[in-house]
């Protein structure tokens, strides 16, 4: 496995919420630069953005990062990464963090960190993050994914639910103090080998019933290693009060 790491951003122009969300601006700069910027000052070796529009791609080639068309019938990210690990020609054990293209505010560190616990390690080729939950209402909050880990901090199992149960407080009652709960956060860190696998497997029941596409991975016998970190990052960009809100942010 490499000792460096390289950043994809996936960025697509048709935004069924925000059309042509990665070129809006924000603090007078386009969505998609902020983004480049920070998976740079993370350290990665190689930033590039995987896109389906030529406006994106002229773009952020214009601030001095690489991009690279990709294919518009992709159905996820993480099929945009595979195809620019393959264009780039990107060996095997190269470490390649997904960010998304609409989390602007993304904190350089956890870009690190996601790459570097995948680095330390030689059991999973898969890595990611999560935070403490404080409150009982985001335990019941389906989208605030949890996920549960053994002792090495490799993942048992994601979901929508609040995950473990407490049986004898459940419903009725808050959570137990004493019991941590973990909130995953969606930034990945993979092999491109991984990647290369990951794309020939069908989707599972799992992963279609609590729409996560990471319990694929659990499904197949492959394991995440998902270390915390103290707090979730500031959310992306979904809709105009999301930018709105980014923008007073930023200003």
């Amino acid at each position: 496995m490499s000792n460096t790491f390289k950043v994809v951003i996936p960025a697509r122009y048709a935004s069924s919420r925000l059309p042509g969300k990665p070129l809006l601006k924000i603090a007078g700069k386009e969505m998609i630069l902020h983004v480049c910027e920070k998976a740079a000052q993370a350290g990665a070796e190689e930033v590039v953005v995987a896109t389906d529009d030529e406006r994106i791609l002229n773009c952020v080639k214009r601030a001095g990062f690489n991009a690279v068309m990709t294919l518009e019938s992709h159905t996820s990210g993480t099929e945009r990464l595979t195809e620019v690990a393959n264009k780039l020609d990107w060996a095997d054990g190269t470490v390649i963090v997904n960010c998304q293209g609409d989390e602007p505010l993304i904190p350089p560190e956890l870009i690190k960190k996601a790459a570097t616990a995948l680095m330390e390690q030689n059991i999973a080729q898969v890595a990611s993050l999560c935070a403490p939950i404080h409150s009982t209402e985001e335990v019941f909050n389906p989208n605030a994914v949890k996920v549960v880990r053994d002792a090495q901090d490799y993942a048992l199992y994601f979901s929508r639910a609040g995950i473990p149960w407490d049986r004898d407080a459940f419903p009725e009652k808050p959570a137990r103090q004493q019991v941590q709960y973990f909130r995953h956060i969606g930034i990945y860190s993979y092999t491109a080998e991984f990647l290369r696998r990951y794309i020939t497997w069908p989707a599972c029941a799992l992963e279609e019933i609590e729409s996560l596409e990471q319990l694929r991975i659990l499904f197949q016998g492959e394991r995440i290693l998902v270390p915390a970190v103290d707090q979730v990052p500031e959310a992306g960009v979904d809709t105009q009060s999301d930018l709105d809100r980014i923008n007073r942010l930023l200003s």
